[in-house]
């Protein structure tokens, strides 16, 4: 299964684009940061990740503000095919799920 659940805040975003097919793609930058315990010790976990929302949410998440904490669900994927780099897929996104 791929399905990622990440608490980011948006720290940079471009404007709405349209593939060829006239899908309406809006694409960020996400900013990570927490502390979580790992071999019982406490570790900072800070990150940056290309994020995407493709077709109906694409506005939405374009509205966005920027620092505000979401929680966004998606799943990861390659940028293009050739490319080794990977792209978060959201597909759910809000406030309301950080509860």
């Amino acid at each position: 299964m791929n399905q990622l659940k990440l608490v980011a805040r948006i720290v940079e975003k471009s404007a709405l684009r349209y593939t060829p097919a006239g899908i309406p793609i809006a694409s960020a930058t996400l900013m990570h940061s927490s502390e979580t315990r790992e071999a019982n010790t406490v570790r900072q976990v800070e990150f940056e990740i290309s994020a995407m929302a493709a077709g109906e949410i694409s506005q939405r998440f374009t509205e966005i503000a920027l620092e505000q904490p979401m929680e966004f669900i998606g799943f990861l994927a390659r940028k293009n095919r050739n490319s080794k780099s990977l792209v978060f897929h959201v597909t759910e996104f809000g406030t309301h799920l950080l509860d």
